[in-house]
């Protein structure tokens, strides 16, 4: 399954002024992409936040060759429960490990090289002390799981992922499509995967006549389909196509199909001055306090 990729995960954020601090500024990322959803109404309860949300991609480079982070934003949301889920997300920089010492950014030494810090939310990010390969600096995402064996059946037999290694007394298994991109750990935590609210997306491309083959096998095997095969418009770019599944533990994955994927994934030149000025415009916070309300608590 080479030609299948890792593409990103999605991150549900509160603070999109403290995590735009903690991804560019201590990380190094760039924004690659920031967009505006305006599907609220202003006579319902929030008024004009309402159901209004935003999406930024960032990541060390484009899509097409690095693995990047979603950080959906919700303007009527004012905080998600962590839960178990997600166990954290590997990249190796020593800048990245420089810049949080000098914004003073909590940061924990965890062995030799490696130190283990948190986006805004409580998302935990393990920082690899070393310079920065000329390639993609995110080495790998990790999932908690609460059967091994199971898992690796799913994403080996069902989604071709190869295993690339694996630790029985760690109860962990590292996998991937391929060598050169961002891998996958799962490891087992020896009970019940809790999500949370502030449960992500593990997105994944792949060529388009894939998707019904994923599809067709799920409900073969059945096996948990969240949403059936459907088509994406997005007005002024290119419409995509995705098919979202459940693992036997409730994580969720989207595979899109991967040659519209790029057009829609291409990177935007305005998008940090896109983010930037959604920021200064937010005055949800004003808003809510203004009316004697609370942002929802997801």
């Amino acid at each position: 399954m080479a030609l299948r990729r890792a593409l990103h995960f999605v991150f549900k954020v509160v603070d999109r002024t403290k995590t735009a601090t903690f991804y560019r500024d201590v990380l190094g990322m760039k924004i690659l992409r920031h967009e505006e959803f305006e599907e609220g109404c202003k006579a319902t309860y929030n008024g004009p936040y309402d159901g209004k949300w935003s999406k930024t991609m960032v990541g060390f480079g484009p899509e097409d060759d690095h693995f990047v982070a979603e950080l959906t934003y919700n303007y009527g949301v004012g905080e998600y429960r962590i839960g178990n889920d997600f166990l954290g997300l590997t990249l190796q920089s020593s800048q990245a490990v420089s810049n949080a010492k000098r914004l003073n950014w909590p940061l924990t030494q965890v062995e030799d090289s490696l130190y283990l810090t948190e986006a805004p939310g409580g998302y935990c990010f393990y920082l690899i002390d070393k310079e920065q390969p000329d390639c993609d600096p995110v080495q790998k995402v990790s999932l908690a799981v609460s059967d091994l064996q199971c898992s690796i059946h799913y994403w080996s037999a069902l989604l071709g992922m190869k295993v690339i290694e694996k630790n029985e007394d760690k109860k962990i298994a590292l996998m991937g499509f391929s060598d050169n991109q961002c891998k996958l750990e799962l490891q087992d935590i020896g009970g019940a995967v809790d999500h949370g609210t502030a449960f992500g997306r593990i997105a994944f491309a792949c060529p388009r006549d894939q998707l019904p083959d994923i599809e067709a096998l799920m409900k073969k095997e059945k096996q948990k389909i969240l949403t059936p095969l459907v088509s994406l418009d997005t007005p002024g770019k290119a419409m995509v196509e995705v098919v979202i599944l459940a693992d036997p533990d409730g994580h969720e994955i989207c595979f899109v199909g991967d040659e519209a994927f790029r057009q829609l994934s291409a990177m935007d030149p305005k998008g940090n001055e896109l983010l930037d000025e959604a920021m200064a415009a937010d005055k949800s916070d004003e808003w809510f306090a203004k009316h004697n309300k609370q942002k929802t608590s997801a």
